[in-house]
């Protein structure tokens, strides 16, 4: 399917927190050199579920266009993206570059949230013959899951929120 130009009513940027992303479906990306997993979830925000896992493109324009198309095909509010744990690393750097340069092709906000585990969570549960997802998208789902638990945890207890990236 060729993908149309497409420019974002108003750019956006990263949110220094990801507390901050509104309330409702949610997209998230697992962020790879070569591929990147794909998760959205409810409008309550109850359940990430694995959508799809995109190959990058010839152009990173290629690769905004693809995951716009995504974000408005899932009515998404917001895009949570992964975040290595070491966030002073070189994909650390590479993914906060690469995000920053989609947050302005982007209508909605983004922000970050600690990929920690996400990738050897999404093995164990493919492991154990829960789907055949492929692991990006299942590693997106994981860790927008996360976030959306310790959302929940927060609004019921702000100080009980495990991932606070509130410095992403």
């Amino acid at each position: 399917m060729p993908l149309p130009d497409w420019q974002p009513d108003s750019p956006m940027a990263i949110l220094l927190s990801p507390f901050d992303l509104p309330a409702g479906r949610l997209l998230a990306l697992d962020l790879g050199q070569a591929r990147t997993g794909v998760a959205s979830c409810d409008e309550a925000g109850m359940l990430g579920s694995p959508l799809t896992t995109l190959w990058r493109r010839a152009t990173r324009a290629e690769d905004f266009a693809e995951i716009a198309q995504w974000a408005a095909r899932e009515r998404a509010v917001g895009v949570l993206v992964g975040m290595p744990v070491d966030d002073a690393g070189a994909q650390a750097r590479w993914v906060r570059r690469y995000a920053g340069r989609l947050a302005g092709a982007l209508a909605v906000p983004v922000a970050f949230w600690d990929e920690s585990l996400s990738t050897a969570d999404a093995l164990q549960l493919l492991a154990a013959g829960r789907g055949r997802t492929a692991i990006d998208a299942a590693a997106a789902a994981v860790l927008l899951n996360d976030f959306l638990a310790a959302r929940r945890a927060r609004a019921q207890d702000p100080g009980t929120a495990k991932n606070q990236r509130e410095d992403a």
